[in-house]
């Protein structure tokens, strides 16, 4: 549970009607979610609202399903009565949001309880797919796979992440070039399938909200989110804000400068980060020194498992490239929070710890490496980014998000079958 509280009382001036309403109601979910169960007269102080706006708010949220009383902990010869001490929480049993994380090999689907715990994720195969062809057989699917929510939740939004550059208020995938992709109507697509509101987002910028929701608490300062897979990707946050620059990117990282690297990028120049620290140099590398017969995410992975040195020395480079990436980033933004999502970093300890000593080695500014922590959801990291652009439309108009959401397209007869499939990494 976070312990450090964001100010919950709403911002920007006076607001009237349904808008205010929904800053209101979002301001108690986001005091419950950080300290329930909690009495509504707790929920008052925290916010700055007034018992009876709370009372309201937390009315309206129980009846649409996102917090439930909780009378049974109400402490015993306190003499505590009525509804202001009756402690209530988040309720993660009646909704959930599913989302889909879009990568080069496979595609994460999953469900999300209101906490952001996954319940339920599966990975889909794109079968060597580029272009539109990824998207065929998976908006074919969709409504089985919401068909599949467990325990009868009621699936109230979807979210869609992936690498590149995201234009989130228009739904729109602009750019991602492993993916072949120009400016894909992502959210009307998905929407047409599944009869959901839809949100997307670049997957860092999801996972930095994610962090900011239900992480680590210098995550609502300020932080830093390095992703690296098949693309990479940064994002900034700063007092609980992620930024979007204009025409959508929060800003490239990709194209830094690696100095000894002469591999070449999409870009036309040599030495950038997205190629001399991206899963597609790794696998490669791999399968030119015998280490895999061929470039391949699962046998890369079990050679580094098993020891092999020759593959634990090309993870330990690509971890001191991360490093000296992360290190200027750190000079440049100066944040309370640096957060790495990438495979072996979350693997092994071990090569975090190398990330850290490059990092230290590197940086100018911040000597300390503690600042510097790996994404803490493991196997879930990817299912997290999935429902996490969702989960952030629902927290922030909650009222709005549960009264205004269409009902999906009616299941089918023949939901997929859950499996739990062993955990790959970030492949974006």
């Amino acid at each position: 549970m976070v312990t450090e509280t964001a100010p919950a009382t709403p911002v920007g001036g006076p607001r009237t009607g349904d808008a205010r309403r929904d800053v209101n109601a979002a301001a108690v979910l986001r005091a419950v979610l950080d300290h329930g169960p909690v009495a509504r007269g707790r929920v008052a102080a925290l916010t700055g609202l007034s018992p009876a706006a709370v009372s309201r708010q937390v009315v309206d949220l129980v009846r649409l399903g996102l917090l439930h009383e909780r009378p049974e902990l109400t402490a015993p010869g306190t003499g505590a009565v009525g509804r202001p001490q009756l402690p209530v929480d988040v309720d993660t049993g009646r909704i959930a949001v599913a989302g889909l994380h879009i990568g080069l090999p496979y595609t994460t689907f999953a469900f999300l309880d209101p906490r952001g715990n996954v319940l339920h994720r599966r990975e889909l195969s794109n079968r060597g797919r580029t272009g539109r062809a990824v998207l065929r057989p998976l908006l074919e699917r969709l409504p089985r796979l919401l068909a599949a929510a467990p325990d009868g939740r009621t699936v109230v939004g979807l979210g869609a992440v992936t690498g590149g550059s995201v234009d989130r208020e228009r739904g729109l995938i602009v750019r991602h070039d492993p993916l072949r992709w120009r400016d894909l109507p992502l959210a009307a697509l998905l929407s047409d399938a599944s009869g959901l509101p839809v949100q997307v987002d670049n997957h860092a910028r999801a996972l930095t909200q994610a962090e900011i929701l239900f992480g680590h608490p210098a995550a609502r300062r300020s932080m830093v989110h390095l992703f690296v897979g098949h693309v990479v990707d940064a994002a900034l946050a700063v007092a609980g804000t992620v930024h979007v620059g204009p025409a959508s990117p929060t800003g490239d990282v990709a194209h830094l400068p690696v100095p000894d690297s002469d591999l070449l990028c999409h870009c036309g120049r040599t030495g950038c980060l997205a190629v001399a620290a991206s899963d597609t140099t790794l696998f490669e590398a791999a399968a030119a020194e015998g280490i895999t017969e061929q470039p391949d995410r699962a046998a890369f992975l079990a050679a580094v498992q098993a020891g092999d040195p020759r593959a634990d020395r090309l993870v330990r480079r690509r971890a001191e490239i991360i490093g000296r990436a992360l290190a200027l980033l750190a000079d440049v933004v100066n944040p309370d929070l640096l957060v790495l999502t990438e495979t072996f970093a979350l693997l092994d300890p071990a090569y975090l710890d190398v990330v850290r000593t490059e990092f230290a080695r590197r940086s100018h500014l911040r000597r300390d490496a503690d600042l510097l922590i790996a994404q803490q959801r493991g196997a879930d990291v990817l299912a997290v980014a999935a429902g996490a652009a969702a989960l952030t439309a629902l927290h922030a108009r909650p009222v709005h998000a549960l009264t205004a959401a269409p009902r999906p397209h009616p299941p089918s007869p023949h939901p997929p079958t859950p499996h739990a499939p062993s955990y790959r990494g970030p492949h974006s």
